[in-house]
């Protein structure tokens, strides 16, 4: 690692910084802040609680303007740099970046350092359920339409490593709250709010926080692509263009749903747009992401006639309503990244209502939102539950006896029980309402390991 020049610590923060930048936090969007910073030749001290970084310092080793730290977080030394970047994983409330707030420092995160670099439009997308569809469906669609599109952000690459020249068409990003708590310059041509319901209570602590995290993607938005039905997105208002879409009878500029001759028909104002039957992507709630992403390409200026045919095409993301296998005529579907009760409330509903009823499996560590409206929708949709996790008790006391309940150590367990209790043309949906993190690395390992709990029910 290169040398950096220690200053004197009675200074205030921005004179005579020690770095040109801290970053907190080395995960994938850190070491993208990290690698972003150091390639435009400032000096950066990168720091991350955890106190084996070798392999952080060994990705860092071509820039002599990178020092590395591991273990606990060094107060002093973050609010004696230029600015500091946290990335989204670090609560603001950790006692050093707290300090540094107050110390006066500005504090950004990832989003907030694109945003003051990109020139190309902006397509910014978030929501507590359903963004990582709706993304990549905007991008797939423009793609179709014939434009250079680059797409991440909280979704697969980070946001600045989208940045190059030349600048793209669109930028199309994924954005989570704990990214937008974050910004202050994020100026979106289009913005698109899907949703709030309770998430990550225990990172923001109330609802109203959370809400006004997610809003932040509006305030200078161009325009703002929101969902009517939704009553905290509803309320918000901006100084934008504003544009809504409906599951309801579309009034004459918003997107929604009519029937036609008893066919269920996307449609803006009185202007049918396409068959809900020709969608490849399955599951009632995801017509809400369908109709918003079309809002987005219409927003952006787009013929959407090329664009159309990506969306009709596009079958979901992995561990997103997933079909894995029919065994035995019982469907076997995947929704792992169901993390929240309001996405696993939409799944059941949306997956359930369809068929004849089946099995849950659902459970896994708590984010301290109410699982009232997802058990409620067991009750209505499914006859047996079976439970995993920290969160397993808790469910099954709200259940209630409504439904049978079963508890699984792991997810092989879960998965035979689950085949066990369902019937001929039922479905068994892994809906967790709950985050992976005490049993799993994340959503993924977690919707794999189901995967290979069904295949191993199909093996001879």
């Amino acid at each position: 690692m290169g040398n950096v020049m220690i200053c004197d610590a009675k200074s205030p923060p921005g004179t005579n910084p020690i770095a040109d930048y801290a970053v907190i936090g080395l995960g994938i969007s850190g070491r993208s802040v990290v690698n972003f910073l150091a390639g435009q030749g400032h000096s950066v001290l990168a720091m991350d609680e955890r106190t084996d970084v070798l392999d952080v310092e060994t990705e860092f080793n071509v820039y002599p303007n990178v020092k590395v730290f591991g273990g606990p977080l060094d107060a002093e030394k973050i609010s004696r740099c230029g600015q500091v970047v946290v990335s989204p994983g670090v609560p603001l409330e950790e006692p050093a970046v707290a300090a540094a707030i107050s110390a006066g420092c500005e504090v950004i995160g990832d989003i907030e350092l694109f945003a003051r670099r990109a020139r190309a439009p902006i397509v910014a997308i978030t929501g507590t359920n359903g963004k990582s569809t709706v993304t990549t469906l905007v991008a797939k669609m423009l793609e179709a339409a014939g434009k250079e599109v680059r797409c991440g952000g909280n979704l697969g690459t980070p946001a600045l490593a989208l940045l190059g020249t030349p600048e793209p068409d669109f930028y199309v990003l994924e954005v989570s709250s704990f990214q937008l708590e974050l910004t202050t310059t994020l100026a979106p041509n289009v913005a698109c709010l899907l949703n709030i319901t309770p998430d990550h209570l225990d990172r923001h602590h109330t609802f109203e926080r959370y809400i006004a995290a997610k809003a932040r993607i509006l305030t200078r938005a161009a325009i703002g692509i929101v969902n009517a039905d939704d009553e905290a997105v509803r309320a918000l208002s901006w100084g934008g263009l504003r544009v809504e879409f409906s599951l309801g009878e579309p009034n004459s500029d918003q997107y929604g749903l009519r029937s036609r001759n008893k066919i269920k028909v996307l449609a803006i104002g009185d202007s049918d747009i396409l068959d809900c039957a020709e969608l490849a992507l399955p599951g009632a709630h995801n017509i809400a992401n369908v109709l918003a992403a079309i809002a987005v390409v219409d927003a952006c200026g787009i013929d959407r006639t090329n664009a159309l045919t990506a969306l009709k095409t596009f079958s979901g993301l992995p561990h997103r309503c997933e079909r894995v296998a029919m065994i035995n005529d019982v469907q076997f579907i995947n929704d792992s990244k169901a993390t929240n009760p309001g996405a696993a409330s939409a799944s059941v509903k949306g997956v359930m209502a369809s068929v004849a009823g089946g099995v849950v499996i659902a459970g896994g560590q708590s984010k301290r939102a109410p699982f009232d409206e997802f058990t409620d929708a067991i009750a209505t949709y499914a006859h047996t539950l079976v439970l995993l996790g920290e969160a397993g008790s808790e469910l099954s006391r709200l259940v209630d006896r409504r439904v049978a309940c079963v508890f699984a150590t792991d997810m092989d367990a879960a998965v035979r029980a689950a085949a066990a209790a369902a019937r001929a043309g039922e479905v068994v949906l892994l809906a967790p309402a709950c985050a992976s993190f005490d049993m799993y690395e994340n959503y993924a390992v977690r919707g794999d390991a189901f995967r290979a709990a069904v295949a191993a029910l199909g093996a001879p």
